[in-house]
């Protein structure tokens, strides 16, 4: 478990964002304008909906945040635990409701019954919230049904890319208005959850309206990037100062020994359209016109350069084959050097599981990086890409009773009540090593990301396992990429996509697998191109024109 999303739930996630980059679902809020349609919301409802920001002065980061371009900065880095953690909440917030939740999770489910870490939790809250998290990987695909027969339970997480599936600028309508609760001054009255960012709420606002509690919020909410083993490079005399798309090809010749068993490369799709400069599904070309990201040079590019490296013979069969369940396990044992995935991968956790098979595994992901020359470029998210909702159907008293609950989840770090959330109980579920807390056999056991799907406070990046160097060294990463972030056009819009448009780009991914893995042509990805427009993607193109005519484009 890790108070950041948990390894595989990041990657997953992550895979998810960028795919939506790829295929064009969109899920944000409108920068101006008036409310008109299904999720959008214009500039004026938005500042008048929004939580006042209040920031906490608790604790003192070991590394302070660096401030980065168009409003990207780095998450304050934490070394160790403070001694004497601060109590942010006097009381237990619950009143005796029970109530029913459902939250994703990657990993092995926890038992419900008998569970330390929830008995402690609860106890805590004075309520009782029934945990029962759900298999992460088919997760979205559970909740249609929930939609459809009216079963959401009381608190539910939705990530906003399951939000163009649910229709959600429509489905909104089943969950709890909390504007009256949190808008503007009213969110004072829960100082945890005044410490998120305003901007962390945004992408919870559906038609004028504020529905979402944020979690895992970020000023660098970056979908992914490129990522090595320090100690493979090293040892085959490979420098880590990628500046090229020539440098990583050498790389990959340098790296690979296939009688060996050994490849340069894993899954580096969709992170390597970043240095070939596709940070945005729709760009405006010179004269103005909307130009979806599929008709670009540069996915051109970087669909030539996956090819070639699989040409080359540089990059692992199974993930030439679509195999991805196994790719931690190549790059733990060294299959693999090189590969693609979520920045919360680089963790104490993942540290632990790597130097299991070599004591000298270290991950890092590249610097970020042109493949073609230019300024450097990487696509920032919204403040936060998870939100939990609360059911319609509860009672004003219960939504406030929820309200004061999440007060107590949302927590800062360095807080009692995050040391609990997070670690469950000290003696039993967590005990404190070298000045940070680490799970016991029974915390490992019933420890699991859970109540931190149903709100989150602003993220940091903190040592698990003792692993400090690894803190220091993600730190020093998101300092400098925060310099390369751009915001993509409708950056944090809600806008809900026409449904008939929902699979139109479906062929056109199928086709860009095909080309990578060498079974296809670049002929036959601009063919399917041409197809997709024909099918719907020039009227989603007249769509989108109509959203920045009348809402602008979120910059």
């Amino acid at each position: 478990m890790t108070p950041r999303l948990s390894r595989r739930a990041v990657l997953t996630a992550a895979a998810a964002a960028a795919g939506s980059l790829a295929t064009g679902g969109l899920t944000a809020c409108s920068s101006g304008g008036k409310t008109n349609g299904p999720g959008t919301t214009g500039a004026d409802e938005l500042k008048r909906v929004l939580p006042k920001y209040l920031p906490s002065s608790s604790v003192t980061p070991d590394i302070p945040s660096v401030t980065g371009a168009n409003g990207a900065a780095s998450d304050p880095a934490f070394l160790s635990y403070p001694v004497n953690p601060a109590q942010t909440v006097a009381a237990p917030p619950g009143s005796g409701g029970v109530y029913s939740t459902r939250t994703p999770l990657w990993g092995a489910i926890p038992p419900s019954s008998g569970n330390t870490y929830y008995d402690a939790v609860n106890s805590a809250l004075g309520a009782t919230l029934n945990m029962q998290p759900a298999d992460g990987n088919t997760y979205v695909d559970t909740l249609p049904a929930l939609f459809a027969a009216s079963k959401l339970p009381d608190w539910i997480q939705i990530p906003t890319w399951a939000n163009q599936k649910l229709n959600l600028g429509s489905a909104v309508a089943q969950f709890a208005d909390l504007t009256p609760y949190l808008s503007g001054d009213n969110v004072a009255q829960y100082p945890n959850l005044a410490n998120i960012p305003s901007a962390a709420w945004q992408a919870g606002v559906w038609n004028g309206k504020l529905y979402g509690l944020p979690s895992f919020s970020s000023p660098n909410s970056f979908p992914g990037y490129l990522f090595y083993r320090k100690d493979l490079l090293a040892a085959a005399g490979v420098s880590p100062e990628i500046k090229s798309a020539d440098d990583l090809f050498a790389a990959g010749k340098q790296l690979t020994d296939a009688d060996a068993g050994r490849w340069a490369f894993d899954e580096l799709w969709p992170y390597l359209l970043f240095p070939y400069g596709v940070v945005s599904t729709w760009n405006a070309d010179p004269s103005g016109k909307l130009v979806h990201q599929y008709e670009t040079e540069g996915i051109i590019e970087a669909i030539s350069f996956a090819a070639k490296l699989a040409k080359a013979g540089y990059v692992h069969p199974d993930a030439l084959a679509g195999n991805t369940g196994n790719g931690q396990q190549r790059f733990w044992s060294g299959k693999v050097a090189i590969g693609g995935g979520g920045t919360g991968a680089m963790d104490g956790d993942d540290h632990k599981g790597g130097t299991v098979a070599n004591p000298a595994y270290s991950r890092q992901f590249f610097k970020v990086f042109s493949a073609v020359g230019g300024k450097p470029q990487i696509q920032l998210g919204a403040g936060a890409g998870w939100f939990s909702y609360l059911n319609k159907k509860l009672s004003d008293k219960q939504i406030r009773e929820c309200l004061a609950i999440a007060n107590f989840v949302a927590a800062p770090y360095g807080s009692k009540e995050y040391l609990l959330v997070n670690f469950g109980a000290a003696g039993v579920d967590h005990t404190m090593t070298d000045g940070n807390p680490v799970l016991t056999q029974q915390g490992s056991k019933d420890v699991a990301a859970s109540y931190q799907f149903l709100v989150s406070g602003p993220q940091v990046s903190l040592v698990k396992n003792g692993y400090t160097q690894v803190v220091r060294d993600y730190a020093a990463w998101q300092a400098d990429a925060v310099k390369y972030a751009v915001r993509p056009m409708f950056f944090a819009m809600n806008v809900t996509e026409p449904a008939q448009y929902a699979s139109i780009g479906q062929q056109v991914e199928d086709m860009i697998k095909d080309v990578r893995a060498g079974r296809k042509t670049i002929d036959d990805y601009k063919s399917a191109v041409a197809a997709w427009r024909k099918q719907g993607g020039d009227d989603v193109r007249k769509f989108y024109e109509d959203i920045r005519t009348k809402y602008g484009t979120g910059q």
